[in-house]
């Protein structure tokens, strides 16, 4: 059996991830400058760029073997 997960997948995880990862940064912004629409900026350009950085970065470690485990097919 392989480890290898499909697109849709690494797509929902990338996207569960990075409203986790905006969340955070959007509370920084809102703590550093006091400002709303800073952080409503900083939402939109944040999602967006590290949405495409994370998916690739994901669909690129499925090329790496190393450090995967193949599993045996059960009888």
């Amino acid at each position: 059996m392989s480890l290898k997960g499909t697109r849709k997948r690494s797509m929902a995880k990338a996207i569960s991830w990075r409203i986790i990862g905006t969340i955070a940064g959007a509370a920084i912004v809102v703590f550093l400058t006091g400002e709303f629409e800073d952080a409503g900026k900083f939402i939109i350009i944040d999602m967006i760029l590290k949405l495409i950085f994370y998916y690739g970065h994901e669909r690129a470690w499925m090329m790496v073997e190393w450090g995967s485990v193949e599993e045996p097919l059960a009888p």
